[in-house]
């Protein structure tokens, strides 16, 4: 698909240390913008990144109405640029959408839209082992209007930027404490949609365990306060007695793309997998006698997160001696080889760019 394009005059990408890249920080040279009104999707179009006007009474502002993905983009080792597994962000935006009551971006025009941004903005892609370009779409409201209904109108952004590693840790251990007081969802609620509401719940508890010296805060279930959700940017998992074990998708935590990645490659390989409820009690426990020897969280950001502590209740446990694990590792190589076109695709998770 063609989009209506008005280019930068000058690209910034030489004012960037690509050497030295943080996340979400630095921003390509375009935009792709797609507004919603009279009951369907307008004519879409690719623009220089900047300023967008609102109104005070924008009805986001106040009530939330907000969807977004995170996807990210390499150099593949073969030429051009690999996408990782797009079809999948776009299918999962279809149910934060729904469950949102927002309208549904066409999945084709969704794929058609990433492929025309990182074609266009191909320099902007690092070439460094361990960073990548991401991709941001998000869906909001934009009706003027100060009164909780559904709104009738609403924009479509995309935007891109090179990223280094999420923590500062890199791929390295690093260490979680439990939610204490605080609850992230329950079932029925937003806990399996990618919308600012999940987040900005996080954003105090994740806030107090930063203090303590925590790198995120590991989600218990909000109705008993004992069985493990996911953490605050990731889904986690668990290896005990050798079984790969993760929380189920019942409706309150996020279906990470890593996550399914993970089960996929996991089952591929032979590992016996488990998708069960898991209690912190379970965990603890198991991480002192021995049976639990990895801990690791997934997701777009990391791709895979070593766990090497978690505190609870005044209770501290190592996990595999503050080291990163056999599988945690073997996933994190497998999946980073695939993006990069270093390693082969059994399931046709990369989406080729030619440029």
């Amino acid at each position: 698909m063609k989009f209506k394009t008005r280019k930068v005059e000058t690209s910034r990408v030489g004012t960037v240390d690509f050497d030295h890249l943080s996340f979400g920080e630095t921003f390509s040279d375009h935009m792709f913008q797609m507004d919603y009104a009279h009951g369907e999707w307008q004519e879409p179009q690719i623009l220089p990144f900047g300023k967008i006007e609102v109104l005070p009474s924008l009805s986001t502002l106040h009530y939330g109405q907000s969807v977004f993905e995170g996807l990210k983009a390499f150099r593949s080792a073969k030429g051009g640029i690999n996408v990782f597994r797009p079809e999948k962000h776009a299918e999962r935006m279809y149910h934060s959408s729904d469950r949102l009551c927002i309208p549904r971006v066409d999945k084709q025009l969704f794929l058609d839209a990433v492929d025309a941004l990182v074609t266009l903005d191909q320099e902007w892609v690092p070439s460094k082992k361990g960073t990548a370009l991401y991709i941001r779409p998000f869906t909001f409201a934009t009706e003027d209007y100060i009164g909780v209904r559904v709104s009738e109108k609403y924009s479509f952004f995309i935007i891109t930027g090179p990223v280094g590693a999420y923590y500062k840790e890199g791929f390295n251990p690093v260490s979680l404490m439990t939610s204490g007081e605080f609850v992230r969802a329950v079932r029925g609620g937003l806990g399996e949609a990618k919308t600012a509401a999940n987040y900005a719940a996080s954003l105090l508890p994740a806030y107090e365990a930063k203090k303590r010296g925590y790198a995120q805060v590991l989600w218990l279930d909000a109705l008993e306060e004992k069985y493990i959700d996911e953490v605050g940017t990731m889904n986690i998992c668990f290896v005990k007695d050798n079984v790969l074990i993760t929380p189920p998708l019942q409706g309150t935590i996020l279906p990470g793309v890593t996550r399914d990645s993970v089960l996929q490659l996991a089952r591929h390989w032979g590992v016996q997998v488990e998708e069960r409820r898991i209690s912190i009690d379970e965990v603890m426990s198991s991480i002192k006698d021995g049976s639990m020897t990895e801990v690791f969280g997934t997701g777009t950001a990391a791709v895979i997160s070593p766990v090497g502590e978690i505190y609870h209740r005044g209770e501290t446990a190592i996990v595999n001696g503050n080291r990163t694990g056999p599988l945690a590792q073997k996933l994190f190589d497998e999946i980073t080889g695939i993006q990069s076109g270093e390693r082969s695709d059994p399931f046709g998770w990369v989406h080729h760019v030619d440029i």
